[in-house]
């Protein structure tokens, strides 16, 4: 078993020398469409794919996507019928307007840059900030408009004079839909709900976990849909609201802005993704 191990890892580093752009996944950057046929998710949100991939509008009832450019607008259908019933919602409730930042490439896969996870679909980046003018005078791609943050500059204090009940309320829209496995956002947002959120009516705040960084927007996440025997699951979410000692962990790290190894770019090399994530990569490459 040792030897075969060292004899994958001469191969790959063989791989790495001489064809750096095959045993990497920075291919996926490249892919201008997405793979034809039904819709799956495949592999994890940090190692996988997603074939059949469908592009959400740049503009809709109460959202609008930002950074076009990127052309990472391309998800699961569940994942983009989700985004659309929180906008419907959050115009139905005058909240304002989402600004919608990355799902995933057409076919997925790891970016050149900024994430770590949005690669089987089902991954999306929504702004904290509700300002419908907010792109009143950005450029055609709204490429020119960073996310507000809304904690400082070590992302250790929340900004209350930024923080509404709506943004709140969009939380919890999103955190009630049964297809949202998780939402990460900045624990101080954590702390803020775990604060004014009455303790009968927390069940949705199981779904809202902390993590780095994450001041200027929430990462929604889904669940594996049905029919795509091929995606990864995460493990479940433990019991509880996540209010008390779990949230107390995070308050007491000095700066909770991304770690170097976060949102930094990184290629993930082919050899590690699931065949079928080789194989679609292999046939866009081939047309």
């Amino acid at each position: 078993m040792k030897m075969n191990h060292i004899r994958v890892g001469i191969l790959i580093a063989l791989c790495l020398f001489l064809f750096p752009g095959f045993c990497f996944g920075n291919d996926w950057s490249n892919i201008k469409t997405p793979a034809p046929g039904p819709a799956f998710a495949i592999g994890s949100v940090s190692s996988g794919c997603i074939a059949g991939a469908v592009s959400l509008p740049s503009d809709g009832p109460g959202y609008k996507i930002m950074h076009l450019e990127r052309r990472r607008f391309f998800g699961h259908p569940k994942l983009l019928k989700t985004i659309e019933a929180i906008g419907f919602a959050v115009e139905r409730e005058s909240l304002g307007t989402l600004h919608v930042g990355d799902l995933a490439q057409p076919c997925g896969g790891p970016t050149p840059s900024n994430h770590l996870s949005h690669q089987n679909g089902l991954d999306v980046d929504i702004w904290f900030a509700l300002d419908p003018d907010l792109t009143a005078k950005a450029d055609a791609d709204r490429s020119d408009i960073p996310a507000p943050s809304f904690t400082n500059g070590t992302g250790t204090v929340l900004n209350h004079s930024l923080w509404k009940s709506g943004n709140t309320r969009v939380l919890e829209l999103a955190a009630r839909l049964p297809e949202v496995e998780r939402i990460f956002v900045n624990p101080h947002i954590k702390k803020e709900l775990c604060q004014f959120v009455p303790k009968n009516e927390r069940n949705w705040l199981r779904k809202i976990r902390p993590w780095w960084g994450h001041n200027d927007h929430f990462h929604m996440r889904l669940a594996c849909p049905p029919g795509s025997s091929e995606c990864r699951p995460q493990n479940p979410l433990p019991p509880g609201d996540g209010c008390g000692a779990p949230l107390d962990w995070w308050l007491h790290i000095p700066n909770l802005l991304p770690k170097p190894n976060i949102g930094s770019p990184r290629d993930i090399p082919i050899a590690r993704m699931p065949e079928s994530c080789k194989k679609l990569l292999a046939g866009k490459q081939a047309r």
